[in-house]
């Protein structure tokens, strides 16, 4: 890997963020029949390939919305690999930085999606591989913000990891937020990355992720425990139900939009993209929760995780409307 100085082709004053984590190619399989029609032959409505990992989501729903976003990602030398450059360049996302290698392959993830929009997903030993964003010099210079997409996921399924870039981070200014995801090979729990979480100044998981690190049912519980830690703020993605923000002086409910979901795929990545992206623009909190709720609630309008968000004008029509 390289660790070259990451370089800006932008000097303006506008926004600047860097997404750091997964990058993969999802295989979407909607409406699987599991009735065979042969001894190995399946039916489904709708097969296709798209761009995936949080890292990717956010960096492109940002850049839709105007954030000047950089990416710093591993991919193999491989057609998967060529795909996900491909879809980052054309949407604007700087890819300097972007980590390719002969020693390991870009992952691909299988996904099938209901009627309903919830999904099942198989992952494979190339998500397993874990590049060192913390050898990077100068990796947040000029920069306001950083994604982690996702915590608990490599590269930051490493405590000494998780900690080197949130310190780095907040020792440079920036603001600091962590989606997450479950754990899909290495597991760790709270405690063991607990020396690196009061640097994180959002925290974004989901319901069911939610329920897993902290072991309470409640939203209002769940972020007790995270904040607990020293997590400045949380936000319990629910899903249909909306959004949960706590902090230690403030608690928000705000509900979900109404639509009828297509493929929930990336939808909490375009939700945290809509809240930084807000924030960001100055934003109060309760302003920033509610964009990024029209974020999530507009991506699974379509398949895949970056087909249905276009800009942020689509969003604040969208939001227009919900009233």
């Amino acid at each position: 890997m390289t660790k070259d100085r990451l370089t800006k082709d932008n000097p303006s004053d506008e926004k600047k963020v860097i997404c750091i984590g997964m990058a993969l190619v999802d295989s979407i399989i909607k409406g699987f029949d599991p009735n065979p029609i042969s001894a190995s032959g399946y039916r489904a409505v709708s097969g296709s390939l798209n761009v995936g990992g949080e890292a990717v989501n956010e960096a492109m729903a940002l850049s839709k919305l105007g954030v000047y976003t950089s990416i710093l990602c591993a991919l193999g030398k491989d057609d998967a690999g060529d795909m996900v450059i491909g879809s980052l360049k054309r949407l604007g996302v700087n890819t300097e930085s972007v980590i390719r290698g002969e020693d390991h392959p870009t992952p691909v993830t299988t996904m099938f999606v209901n009627d309903d929009g919830s999904r099942k997903s198989i992952t494979n030993s190339a998500h397993r591989f874990n590049f060192h964003p913390e050898k990077y010099t100068g990796l947040f210079e000029g920069y306001d913000a950083v994604i982690l997409g996702s915590l608990f996921r490599a590269p930051f399924d490493d405590p000494k990891i998780i900690m080197s870039v949130l310190k780095d981070a907040k020792n440079k200014g920036l603001l600091t937020v962590a989606d997450t995801k479950l754990p899909n090979f290495r597991v760790l729990n709270l405690d063991e990355i607990s020396e690196g979480l009061p640097y994180i100044d959002y925290i974004t998981p989901n319901e069911d992720e939610a329920k897993y690190y902290t072991g309470k049912n409640e939203p209002s519980d769940m972020a007790d425990v995270f904040l607990g830690y020293g997590i400045k703020n949380v936000i319990i993605k629910l899903g249909d139900k909306g959004c949960f923000f706590k902090n230690k002086s403030t608690e928000i409910s705000l509900p979900s939009c109404k639509i009828g979901a297509v493929d929930a795929t990336g939808a909490g990545d375009n939700f945290v993209a809509g809240l930084v992206a807000h924030l960001l623009s100055g934003h109060d909190e309760r302003e920033a929760l509610s964009f990024a709720n029209a974020c999530g609630a507009i991506c699974t309008t379509a398949v895949g995780a970056e087909t249905a968000l276009r800009n942020k004008e689509q969003v604040l029509e969208f939001i227009k409307e919900q009233i």
